[in-house]
């Protein structure tokens, strides 16, 4: 009877009830225990009849001397200090996930990004969160965006236009610009037969690009070539194929080629390329996230031009 009241005992035992039998043990007065507790002595006898009840035993022998454990009460004391003490570890724990970074960052990144520009981030990232794993995985803003929806990502960071409804943060705009070896203004596309080389994805990229060109020019481009890749596009300019328009984030200012910002007549940027964060506003929660947050608004913050 006694070891199933017992086992009874131990699955209902609180965290309160074993500070009181350890109290209990430690003072062996009921008037001390009491005092330590901000209890009665009234109030702790009935707690302690109340603990003996659901043990179904004596846990004290009561006497002018004080208290005395019984051979039950020492095994109840000795579950209680190491009940305590793991509630103890398990808050210290607890307490350092808080602190500190853990878990697995997922990031879903488009491609331009994760090439040019993200691994200066998660450099800074790994070396201030050491503790903390990174997932990612790029590919155009669409597939970004699918990723978040199936769970795949906590964040993305996507480029241009993105219909998004949770969280949207804007971390960067960048310059377009007319690449060539040999092009010096951006008037020169009207009489060269070199061709221009265009970077063609499921994103807007190559329709503002369209629009961009009939807007200032009344004929299509002489020759064309498409890619699906701008890097492709890129170096494809470098060796003097034909010219490119490029993202600033696409160039580090020292290659050896014509740089002409795409600018209106009052000398502003007219064809800029925007970069966002997004995500479902739970994940911006995860501790993780808004460690990378962090960082990531750290390094848009001073992002400069390297193109010129």
């Amino acid at each position: 009877m006694n070891d199933i009241s017992m086992t009874i005992g131990v699955e209902i035992m609180t965290s309160n009830e074993s500070q009181i039998i350890k109290v209990l043990a430690e003072e062996r007065n009921m008037r001390k225990a009491a005092e330590r507790l901000f209890l009665s002595q009234p109030a702790l006898s009935q707690r302690l009849q109340s603990i003996e009840k659901e043990w179904g035993t004596q846990l004290f022998i009561r006497s002018q001397k004080g208290l005395t454990a019984t051979s039950a009460g020492e095994l109840v004391i000795q579950y209680s200090i190491e009940q305590l003490a793991k509630q103890e570890e398990v808050f210290e724990t607890i307490q350092s996930l808080i602190s500190k970074v853990h878990g697995t960052l997922k990031i879903a990144c488009a491609s331009i990004v994760g090439q040019n520009w993200l691994p200066m981030v998660l450099k800074d990232f790994v070396t201030q969160y050491p503790e903390a794993k990174i997932s990612l995985i790029t590919g155009w803003s669409s597939e970004i965006v699918r990723a978040l929806y199936d769970g795949e990502a906590h964040i993305g960071i996507v480029r241009g236009h993105t219909e998004w409804k949770g969280t949207k943060i804007h971390l960067f705009r960048d310059t377009l610009y007319l690449v060539d070896q040999e092009l010096t203004s951006v008037q020169d596309v009207l009489s060269t037969d070199r061709p221009f080389i265009q970077f063609k994805s499921d994103s807007n990229y190559y329709q503002e690009i369209q629009a961009w060109w009939q807007r200032h020019f009344s004929s299509s481009p002489k020759r064309q070539i498409t890619v699906d890749q701008i890097e492709t596009c890129k170096q494809m300019a470098l060796n003097g194929i034909g010219y490119a328009i490029l993202p600033s984030i696409t160039l580090n200012g020292l290659e050896p080629i014509n740089k002409i910002p795409l600018t209106n007549q009052a000398e502003e940027f007219e064809l800029t390329r925007d970069t966002w964060l997004i995500g479902y506003d739970s994940a911006f929660e995860l501790r993780q996230v808004e460690a990378f947050v962090k960082v990531v608004k750290e390094h848009a913050s001073i992002l400069h031009d390297y193109s010129k």
